[in-house]
């Protein structure tokens, strides 16, 4: 999660060519390093979910911040998002077990997260455990198909509330490892969100899904202690249950965050500045019979900046990251921006 770095002023004084040799030969690893896990994650199908959104939000993994520490040890983070998004009145989407159009969304969620790197080791790769508590603020409001007393269909404008702690992610099984000097850190991981926030069907606004997700990720994050290059991937696969009370089962999504970005000493820390990319779309249709509109294909893909900061604070690794998400590309899901601040710190 927050990485440790051994850049400074004497080392960025230092002739740049055979920096820059060395760095092209890291790079073509990493490369091909981020090819076969894509390979081995990615399908060619696309398609989408239950509430036009699943557990996973573009942008939650991405970056250095994000890795493990790469030594044994404990990392502690905060990670707060906001999200505003919205769909258009031709655009029906299934929310809470309704059929939903004209959709406007806002929703703020604070996540505390946790990572133990044990001593333990398995085929040279230290094992981790996590968890992730996140508490969701969300506001909802759209024109909603509801059902009267007589069966009868008619469409009504709903807005709806919650807040309250959200649907809990664990991490039981991390295994990471380091090379080039601990320039280069890459971990396979499972995370499973637990079905722990609050939900009812009917209401448009839930700060829980109602179904368990299993999601194996693999990450690769280099980052170059002579020339401040980063070049990170995260891609991993939800695979979802079915929500008992909609009788709805999202069908399997794929994601890809991507970050490039630059890093520079200023003020006694490391500044860096790039890019943060990402790719989000289901691999199979969703089920169920409460998916009455089938299997409702969709995607969404985009790129944003990101701007982060790494120093020392009592002797302890410390970074703090920002970075802005606008959606691009969008079929049959919300459309927004998303906004994240992220600070981490390693004992």
């Amino acid at each position: 999660m927050v990485t440790t770095y051994k850049q400074d002023k004497k080392t960025f004084d230092k002739t740049r060519s055979i920096e820059r040799r060395k760095t092209v030969k890291e790079i073509r690893y990493l490369a091909l390093s981020i090819l076969l896990a894509i390979a081995i994650l990615i399908q060619p199908c696309a398609y989408a979910e239950e509430s036009g959104s699943g557990h996973y939000m573009p942008g939650a993994s991405a970056s250095f911040i994000d890795a493990l520490p790469g030594k044994p040890g404990l990392a502690v983070a905060n990670f707060f998002n906001y999200y505003d998004a919205s769909a258009s009145i031709g655009r029906r989407l299934p929310f809470g077990g309704l059929v939903t159009a004209g959709l406007d969304a806002t929703a703020y969620s604070d996540t505390i997260v946790a990572l133990y790197q044990t001593p333990l080791q398995l085929l040279s790769g230290y094992y981790t455990v996590g968890v992730a508590i996140p508490y969701v603020w969300m506001k909802v409001k759209g024109d909603a198909q509801l059902t009267g007393p007589r069966g009868n269909t008619f469409t009504r404008t709903v807005t709806d509330k919650a807040s309250g702690v959200g649907d809990i992610l664990l991490y039981p099984f991390i295994l990471g490892w380091t090379g080039l000097n601990g320039d280069l850190k890459y971990d396979v991981r499972l995370g499973v969100y637990a079905p722990t926030g609050e939900y009812e069907k009917g209401k448009l606004a839930n700060v829980g899904k109602n179904y368990w997700t299993f999601e194996p990720t693999a990450s690769i994050s280099y980052m170059s202690s002579k020339t401040g290059l980063e070049l990170t991937a995260f891609a991993g696969m939800d695979f979802n249950t079915k929500n008992t009370d909609t009788e709805y089962r999202s069908g399997t999504q794929f994601h890809l965050d991507l970050t490039a970005a630059q890093h520079l000493p200023l003020f006694g820390g490391i500044i860096g500045i790039g890019a943060n990319g990402f790719y989000y779309q289901q691999v199979s249709g969703d089920s169920g019979s409460g998916a009455i509109l089938g299997d409702f294909k969709g995607r969404t893909l985009g790129i944003g900046p990101a701007l982060s900061y790494v120093t020392k604070i009592c002797g302890k690794d410390f970074a703090a990251e920002a970075k802005w998400l606008p959606e691009m590309d969008v079929s049959k899901r919300l459309k927004g921006d998303s906004i994240w601040f992220k600070l981490a710190m390693s004992f």
